[in-house]
């Protein structure tokens, strides 16, 4: 299973590695919004470790910069955390100035997956560690190993929700409508997001059970640039206004809860949710807070769990490994091709959310049950 699942993933990966190159930028600039968040740890036998973090518009970001931040430390390093604020040329300028400051290694979310070869051959020249976290970067030898969640899964999870929730193995007679968005086209993961969803959707697509109004079913129609809520509500609003004037629509693929927040108010602003009209299964991913009191209240219905805890406990590991001459875990070795070569990873389970389980977040410490109030 996974042997075909890994040979499936490399040629359809390799075949966005042109798509994601038009991404790819090479200008650079400083962090305008972020800048950097530099931690003394004392002595940190261990040297420097610089972090880049894509943004901090997303909870989980943040989070993850935390995150990387107290386990490196406990380990005894020195961190140097910046986020890029969505901006190419911020995360290059950043990840150049690491590399000048003589850091020892570079964990890296990556902006563009496609747009860090040259700044990442200039790490190599200096001897510096690299490790992708959470995002696959592309085009580049220069990656020694990748930290993630099974993403492929992440898709199945969303999908499955629909199929479950819609009753579609059930009600084999009945018809339902599904609009389908996806991630930004310059992310690696959201390919892999949307093969997973769009392999266990396609059965019910293909026997009519699901239907897309809008025709809109490939990566290149549905994707959101930058995972922007504002851009998604954009389109759902032009969705519902030129293919849901008579029918209603009854679910809604979205890939992250940023996203879903913009598909929701869309669907409110056009009468969902209120007067009797129900609004449509929405998914999501990453159990942002939000999100997670937006499933509570009825509204978004779903959200994958990644924590990103066990996420940057994961990279800290494979980080203080390669420095320190060990041999960093991992669990895959083929899934992940980025063009040039396949970089070695570990992939850690997601977990669907909904109002009936939400309660695993306060019992796991993701988040105190004062928060979700």
């Amino acid at each position: 299973m996974r042997n075909n699942r890994a040979a499936r993933l490399r040629t359809a990966a390799t075949a966005l590695t042109a798509v994601l190159a038009l991404g790819a930028l090479t200008a650079c600039g400083q962090d305008s919004e972020g800048g950097s968040k530099n931690q003394d740890t004392g002595d940190a036998k261990g040297g420097t470790i610089g972090i880049a973090m894509p943004t901090k518009s997303s909870e989980r970001w943040i989070a993850d910069g935390d995150n990387m931040v107290k386990e490196l430390k406990a380990m005894g390093y020195k961190t140097d955390l910046q986020f890029g604020d969505d901006k190419v040329e911020n995360q290059v300028a950043q990840i150049e100035n690491m590399i000048s400051k003589g850091h020892k290694a570079l964990v890296i979310a990556a902006i563009d997956g496609s747009s860090l070869t040259d700044v990442l051959a200039k790490a190599k020249e200096a001897g510096v560690a690299v490790i992708a976290y959470d995002r696959l970067i592309r085009g580049t030898e220069n990656v020694d190993y990748y930290a993630t969640f099974d993403n492929h899964k992440v898709g199945e999870l969303q999908a499955q929700y629909i199929v479950d929730s819609l009753k579609l193995d059930e009600k084999t007679g009945e018809k339902f409508n599904v609009e389908l968005f996806a991630g930004s086209p310059d992310d690696n993961n959201t390919h892999f997001f949307f093969e997973g969803a769009m392999e266990t959707l396609k059965p019910y697509l293909d026997k009519g059970q699901l239907t897309v109004k809008s025709g809109q079913t490939e990566l290149n129609q549905v994707s959101t640039l930058r995972w922007d809520g504002g851009t998604a509500q954009k389109r759902m609003d032009d969705l519902l206004s030129k293919n849901y004037t008579s029918d209603d629509v009854d679910a809604v693929l979205s890939p992250y809860d940023g996203i879903s927040i913009g598909i929701l108010s869309a669907l409110k602003s056009a009468g969902y949710g209120s007067g009797g009209k129900a609004l449509p299964v929405v998914t999501g991913q990453d159990a942002e807070l939000a999100s997670v009191k937006s499933i509570i209240a009825g509204e978004q219905t779903q959200t994958v769990y990644k924590d990103t805890r066990k996420l940057a406990k994961q990279a800290a590991q494979m980080t203080d490994a390669v420095l320190t001459g060990g041999k960093p875990e991992v669990n895959d070795t083929e899934s992940y091709e980025n063009g040039v070569k396949t970089v070695p990873a570990y992939l850690l389970d997601p977990v669907s959310i909904d109002k009936t389980n939400y309660q695993t977040l306060v019992d796991e410490g993701y988040y105190t049950a004062g928060q979700l109030k």
